[in-house]
């Protein structure tokens, strides 16, 4: 994919003002399981974030501790974007 499709496609996130707008474009723009896979993984990101184990966050979320550790892997290789939010 082009740097350009991508730029495009950041720059759409920035226009985005309310949380409605916000749903209407995912809702647009992605499955409801992709939708859903992303909140998870933004619940994930938090809880590890906070300092649950990861053992605790597989039981809270009922999901596999393979979705839970490449949250973490996620979390440790982070290029700073999360700290936006947390």
């Amino acid at each position: 994919m082009k740097a350009t499709h991508l730029v495009e496609l950041y720059s759409l996130f920035t226009q985005l003002r309310t949380v409605e707008e916000v749903e209407l474009f995912f809702q647009d723009m992605m499955t409801q399981h992709e939708r859903e896979t992303l909140a998870e993984r933004w619940q994930i990101i938090k809880r590890l974030h906070a300092g649950m184990p990861q053992r605790k966050v597989k039981e809270e979320l009922g999901i596999s501790i393979e979705r839970v550790t490449r949250g973490s892997k996620t979390l440790k290789s982070s290029q700073g974007g999360f700290g936006l939010f947390l």
